[in-house]
């Protein structure tokens, strides 16, 4: 449960964070200096966001699978502790464990510390003999793990499936619960159909497992071949990957509501997105000119309080700007020299004879 709380925390903000991480310094890489960068909000940074993280989401989920078969192999198993394949006999089960016991034994111990490391391996050994060699107990094993040990009123295969199955009940229950009520509220409504598949599929696959005298085929005849021929794995016991499969499937839950935005109309995120950065754009345009006009009205303030409460001045001041607006704003402008340089003309031709050739004597 601990180990499902702190993965379920990793993946709150891991994946956003290892995301901007990787589109900074992908941009830092392949966009030479000096060459704009595309901005936050923008539909090129939105798609080069949407497939970092989709790749980040499924790197992820893949190292979370890796870490949880770590620590299976970690944990080891009794043929591990007894270095003894999966399918081995009775007399080869007992052969291997005088062959340790006679290594490994307390009594050989030279200081009180290896005494005690010794004991506590030589009763794990001890455990996995007893285990192994009663089938009844081996069958169990193979099925719920070390924890049967500590299982009590327990005698047949039956009894073990029983209690196997009451200790598995409240799991799926409460996960079956949760996962109603988070369709209702409406937080799984893409691939909510693939969630409900793959949570009875597990569960008729765990269920398969536990009640059967045999190991499950995918298991003898497709994983455990493949990891043994492939690779230094040892054999999945069928408790070991039934933990895989929780896991699996509880990382793989939690990829799916991180990608299900990235995956849902594509179309029109970019749309509304691009809408959005606008927006965005339209009201910095908006606030600056606001400061702009706030500071415009701060420095007019300032130059007209010379002649604060003087009338004649004020007037004598407006007076002086008027006529400098006419003089360099709108007389300098084109469109009015052009109109004016037109009507001087019409006026000249339009003028008498006398008039016309006036003006040039009196330049003359």
């Amino acid at each position: 449960m601990s180990s499902n709380l702190l993965s379920y925390v990793g993946w709150t903000f891991l994946p956003n964070l290892v995301t901007g991480w990787i589109q900074s310094l992908w941009y830092g890489i392949s966009i030479r200096a000096g060459d704009p960068k595309p901005q936050p909000g923008t539909p090129r940074y939105l798609k080069h966001r949407r497939r970092i993280h989709i790749a980040v989401i499924v790197i992820y989920l893949l190292y979370t699978i890796y870490e949880a078969d770590y620590w299976v192999r970690q944990s080891g198993d009794f043929y591990q502790d007894l270095n003894i394949p999966i399918n081995a006999d009775e007399k080869k089960i007992k052969s291997r464990f005088r062959r340790l016991a006679a290594i490994h034994h307390p009594d050989k111990a030279v200081s009180p510390e290896d005494h005690a490391n010794a004991e506590v391996y030589f009763v794990k050994l001890k455990s996995a003999q007893d285990t192994l060699t009663d089938h009844t107990k081996r069958f169990a094993y193979e099925r719920f793990g070390p924890d049967i040990l500590s299982w009590q009123h327990v005698s047949s295969i039956r009894d073990y499936i029983s209690v196997g199955l009451q200790s598995a009940i409240p799991l799926y229950a409460g996960s079956a619960l949760f996962m109603v009520i988070l369709s209702v509220v409406g937080y799984l409504q893409w691939g909510r159909y693939w969630r409900y598949l793959v949570f009875v599929c597990l569960g008729l696959i765990e269920y398969h497992t536990l009640t059967r005298p045999y190991w499950s085929p995918f298991l003898t005849k497709v994983l455990n071949p493949l990891l043994t021929t492939f690779t230094s794995h040892p054999p999945l016991l069928p408790f070991q990957f039934l933990a895989l499969a929780h896991k699996t499937v509880f990382t793989f839950f939690i990829a799916l509501s991180q990608l299900s935005p990235l995956f849902a109309r594509p179309n029109q995120p970019a749309a509304s997105s691009s809408s959005a950065f606008d927006e965005q754009q339209l009201q910095r345009l908006e606030q600056m000119a606001m400061s702009t006009e706030v500071e415009t009205g701060r420095l007019l303030g300032l130059e007209m309080a010379p002649v604060v409460g003087d009338e004649a001045a004020q007037n004598d001041l407006k007076g002086k700007v008027k006529e400098w607006l006419v003089q360099n704003t709108i007389r300098a402008d084109p469109e009015v020299r052009d109109a004016i340089g037109r009507f001087m003309q019409k006026r000249r031709v339009g003028a008498p004879a006398g008039a016309r050739q006036s003006a040039p004597s009196r330049e003359t």
